[in-house]
């Protein structure tokens, strides 16, 4: 009944949302509709005009994912932002190809208070920027403030500008959970887990107030690993990982003069004397300028890459090689024809790969995996058409981008090879279950519960009443049964022995360096990297090419060409709305987790380096 309810209730809103949006365009009037549509399709087939002397701008607050992300109708209803225009893979084939282009004469990375894209896929698109120098073109970057990510862009730069009032950050990385133990207990919340794994931590918010030593020791890994590969991106610059580590350690921030000084910065310049010598690389710099807002001959990253086509994804082959994104949370369900946004959904990236499997043009898959875990029989029901793909002949290569962990590492687990990039987060081989009651707050407040059962167990998953100890024992029995399958899994699919999965699971997050070291990863490396893998494996040679799924409907492209007006950007909130906004996504993925079992492959924690 409680599943009868959820998927009545969703369909009941689906339908409410659609015809929100259907009387809206009903209100444009006929003639007016048509209008719309020619304009939205043709905005879709229209292409940005390059101009000679044109410089490439690179806002990093560019929003960049590795997919296309499916356009929510009621998201558009309800949300002012507009969805992304550019992938991790447009990114760097319009990075890679303005190199080389004679109307670009240089790229201007653009400095921004947030970032819009992840560790690994930042890694990714670092070849392609610095490949304007290998060109002989300049770069030139320029922001108020200069955190440590960003830095390790514009450390490519052949001219880092500073705003005389702004500074650069390099104080090193640093980690906190909020545990919440007491207040679950003043409230009158109660807590019962069960896991498996030492350092599987996902749980420890609700049940400690402190990290526990396996939770400090890991962490504490994990940001060493991330800080020594940002530290090592400023060589280019000729600064030593050894520099950067004292004025972490002494200064923490450079202002102004003082990181031109400590060779941080090239310049210290306001926005308009950046714009100036831009403007003399384009040939504008003897042209007045008429209006208020100073201005050069430019091109967005975003407007550039429209102008590209994929050299593979147009070649004419009837080989075909498939890139299959996965990413969000890992949930169960996906029966119906519409995949729910953000999140992976068991059975509908199951289908998918079933239809690929059963298609003879396609000779092998890589599938790319940006995922925190989730539900542990939604991920076996995927891992199980990774497996048969394999078994019909055709290579599966696993490219993890900015997190591959829990159930995103089981899904990855049985693939003919695993690559993934230095910062990707991977492993965390464990398994939990949370169960809450809520039977002394109701105490508090005056609310009871009462009921009736045919069996002594049937109430086993109330929240009204804490677990027994032979019901703990049961689920708990459900947990070992789960991880037990976890390693064995790991252990078949890296050519592991048992007990040295066994050693470095536990529920441990591991970087991708890390892993890689460890046997978790083959070796190092990007989407195009995997596509490269996956094409040796096949033994294909130069025939073959690429296609992208899941493919967008002709509606969610017509979406896409109608609203997608300018690439979506990250927002800088005061610190407030920031911790609100955090508790809102932490909220989402907890309604996401709907394993029937109750059992959770998840990542103990959201890691972001701002």
């Amino acid at each position: 009944m409680r599943q009868f309810l959820k998927y009545t209730l969703a369909s009941l809103t689906g339908s409410i949302l659609f015809c929100l949006l259907l009387g809206f365009l009903l209100t444009l009037g006929a003639v007016g509709l048509v209008g719309v549509i020619v304009a939205g399709l043709g905005k879709e087939g229209d292409a940005p005009t390059v101009e000679k002397d044109t410089v490439l701008v690179y806002d990093l607050s560019t929003v960049i994912p590795d997919s296309p992300e499916a356009i929510d109708p009621s998201a558009l209803v309800f949300s002012t932002e507009t969805p992304s225009e550019l992938t991790l893979r447009q990114a760097v084939l319009a990075l890679e190809e303005a190199a080389t282009d004679d109307r670009i004469t240089a790229l201007y990375l653009k400095g921004s208070t947030a970032l819009g894209t992840g560790l690994a896929n930042q890694t990714e698109m670092q070849p392609a920027i610095a490949a304007f120098q290998a060109a002989g073109k300049p770069i030139l970057a320029y922001d108020i403030s200069w955190s440590e990510r960003e830095y390790a862009v514009a450390a490519l730069a052949d001219t880092i500008y500073l705003n005389p009032f702004g500074e650069i950050e390099m104080n090193g990385l640093y980690a906190e959970t909020m545990y919440q133990a007491d207040a679950l207990e003043k409230l009158g919340v109660g807590v019962q887990v069960t896991r498996v794994g030492r350092y599987k931590s996902a749980v420890e918010p609700l049940i400690r107030n402190t990290m526990s030593p396996e939770e400090r020791e890991q962490t504490q890994r994990l940001l060493e690993d991330v800080w020594q590969n940002l530290l090592s991106t400023a060589a280019p610059r000729d600064l030593s990982p050894q520099q950067l580590q004292t004025i972490a350690n002494t200064k923490g921030f450079l202002f102004g003069a003082e990181a031109e000084t400590q060779k941080l910065a090239d310049a210290i310049a306001y926005e308009d004397e950046v714009i100036t010598a831009l403007r003399e690389l384009t040939g504008e710099g003897d042209k007045e300028i008429e209006d208020s807002d100073l201005d050069f001959r430019q091109i967005s990253l975003a407007g550039y890459a429209a102008t590209v086509d994929d050299p593979l994804t147009s070649r004419r082959s009837d080989n075909q090689v498939a890139l299959v994104y996965a990413e969000g949370p890992i949930v169960d369900g996906g029966d119906g024809d519409f995949s729910q946004t953000g999140v992976i959904q068991g059975n509908a990236l199951a289908r998918q790969l079933r239809q690929l499997r059963q298609d003879d043009e396609v000779k092998a898959v890589v599938l790319r995996v940006n995922s925190p875990g989730g539900s542990a029989t939604a991920s076996e029901v995927i891992l199980r058409e990774v497996k048969l793909l394999r078994e019909a002949g055709k290579p599966v290569v696993v490219s993890m981008g900015n997190v591959a962990a829990s159930g995103g590492y089981w899904i990855a687990s049985q693939a003919d090879a695993i690559l993934a990039q230095p910062t990707t987060i991977t492993g965390s081989i464990g398994v939990f279950g949370i169960f809450l009651n809520l039977e002394e707050l109701g105490t508090k407040v005056g609310v009871n519960w009462d009921g009736v059962k045919t069996s002594e167990l049937a109430d086993i998953f109330s929240t009204t009443r804490p677990k027994t100890p032979a019901e703990l024992a049961i689920l708990q029995r459900s947990v070992d049964t789960i991880y037990d399958s976890f390693l064995d899994r790991v252990a078949e699919g890296r050519d592991l022995t048992r007990p040295a999965v066994a050693e470095l699971a536990q529920g441990r997050v591991w970087s991708g360096q890390a892993a890689l070291d460890l046997g978790l990863v083959d070796k190092l490396g990007g989407v195009n990297d995997a596509i490269a893998t996956a094409v040796e494996l096949a033994e294909l040679g130069d025939d073959w090419r690429l296609q992208e799924y899941p493919e967008p409907s002709e509606f969610q492209q017509f979406l896409r060409g109608f609203f997608s007006t300018e690439v979506a950007q990250t927002q800088a909130h005061d610190p407030l709305t920031a911790q609100v906004l955090q508790f809102v996504d932490d909220a989402q993925l907890l309604r996401a987790l709907n394993d029937p079992r109750g059992v959770y492959m998840l990542m103990p924690y959201q890691f972001v380096v701002k």
